[in-house]
């Protein structure tokens, strides 16, 4: 794979309100056969329910491209600053809204 179109000089327009973030610590992810779609959530302390902050809907490849990009990334961030944990005992941070439903021929 040439890579070499990856080396052009890129320009991206970021708004202030945007450029500040917003925070999330869950993700819930659902697909169809057409795209993705990545809730990003924030549970916090005080809050009955998580609430969505963003939604980003994708194509399937373009999903994929994000996933090697987020490998990529967390790859050379551990190389710096070494592993990531997962031991601590949080709550599972994405979802997979199948998890969520009950199964067919239950009740909620």
């Amino acid at each position: 794979m040439d890579n070499s179109d990856s080396k052009k000089p890129f320009n991206l327009d970021l708004k202030a309100e945007v450029a500040k973030g917003t925070y999330s610590n869950l993700a819930i992810i659902s697909h169809s056969v057409s795209e993705f779609v990545i809730d990003f959530a924030a549970m916090l302390p005080g809050l009955p329910k998580p609430e969505v902050q963003s939604r980003i809907i994708m194509t399937p490849e373009h999903c994929k491209r994000l996933l090697n990009a987020l490998t990529d990334n967390i790859g050379r961030y551990e190389a710096q600053f070494g592993p990531i944990s997962l031991d601590a005992p949080q709550q599972k941070g994405t979802i997979n809204l199948a998890d969520l439903t009950p199964p067919h021929g239950t009740k909620s």
